[in-house]
């Protein structure tokens, strides 16, 4: 079912699931390569990255806009 409000992409994804599927898709060395911030290149995890990037805003928008552009259409 499409959201609603299309005008807002990431309308309805967590900021886990942004960060997992980012994972999956590249691995933690070219997310830190692509994005160099900390929490991606020294001992890396998921909840490490979502206190960081919650706390961070240039961090997440960084990391939305990467996975909006793996997204298609």
């Amino acid at each position: 079912m499409k959201a609603e409000n299309s005008s807002t992409p990431l309308h309805g994804v967590t900021l886990e699931a942004i960060v997992t599927d980012l994972v999956a898709a590249y691995g933690w060395e070219e997310m830190g390569k692509q994005i160099n911030i900390r929490c991606f290149t020294h001992d890396p995890s998921i909840k490490s990255s979502l206190k960081f990037l919650r706390k961070t805003p240039w961090a997440r928008a960084k990391v939305e806009e990467m996975y909006l552009q793996r997204r298609p259409g």
